[in-house]
């Protein structure tokens, strides 16, 4: 009876038998779908071919020699940069004592008590030997003064930082340099600051009926 009773009061043990009977076929069927698709997915990665690494290492390694190559001529324009142009900074500061030497000599010659004398004389002679002096060091080093005057204006060497009325020169013309430009040697060092010449109104106004005119025409 004690045999009876225990096997009616334990029916959850049957269940869970019946249960582990019912897992086991869904247990290998998704061990059989994950082998499927491992297999899958070991068929569509595919070891490269011999001829396939070859041609890769081949690529590789012209990149490596173009960009070594691309380096080299980086370092060697740097280092002709740096042999042309090394004193660039220093040229530029040095102009300074040309203008100073230049605003000098203007000092000196406004001075009333001082024209006409012999004292002033000999000073400006000294200014303008030691300013000859200069320039010769500078074009000794490539350093070259911009000739401007009567020239057109070029943005490439030439500053305009006023217009002067001039009838006798074309529009554009520099009639007038304010401070003197340098190149070293085919680099502009800084660039001439110069007056421009324009038409007066009354000939401007002229200048336009013409135009107006020969258009009508």
């Amino acid at each position: 009876m004690e045999k009876e009773e225990n096997q009616n009061n334990n029916p959850t043990d049957e269940n869970q038998n019946l249960d582990k009977e019912t897992e086991k076929p869904e247990e290998s069927s998704a061990k059989e779908n994950k082998q499927e698709t491992s297999q899958e997915t070991k068929e569509e990665i595919k070891e490269p071919t011999p001829e396939e690494k070859i041609a890769e290492l081949e690529d590789k390694l012209a990149r490596t020699f173009a960009e070594m190559e691309n380096q080299r001529r980086r370092f060697e324009k740097e280092k002709e940069d740096a042999f042309e142009y090394g004193g660039f900074s220093f040229a530029k500061e040095a102009l300074n004592l040309v203008d100073n030497l230049d605003r000098s000599k203007h000092v000196l010659e406004s001075d009333d008590s001082l024209k006409e004398t012999e004292a002033l004389k000999k000073t400006l002679d000294h200014l303008d030997i030691i300013k000859r002096d200069l320039i010769s060091i500078f074009e000794k080093n490539n350093i070259k003064p911009i000739d401007c005057l009567n020239k057109k204006l070029d943005p490439n060497f030439h500053q305009a930082m006023m217009e002067i009325e001039d009838d006798s020169k074309e529009i554009g013309t520099i009639v007038q340099e304010v401070q003197k430009g340098f190149t070293i040697k085919d680099r502009l060092l800084r660039p001439s600051l110069v007056g421009v010449s324009k038409k007066s109104p009354k000939n401007d106004n002229k200048t336009q009926q013409n135009e107006e005119i020969s258009e009508d025409k």
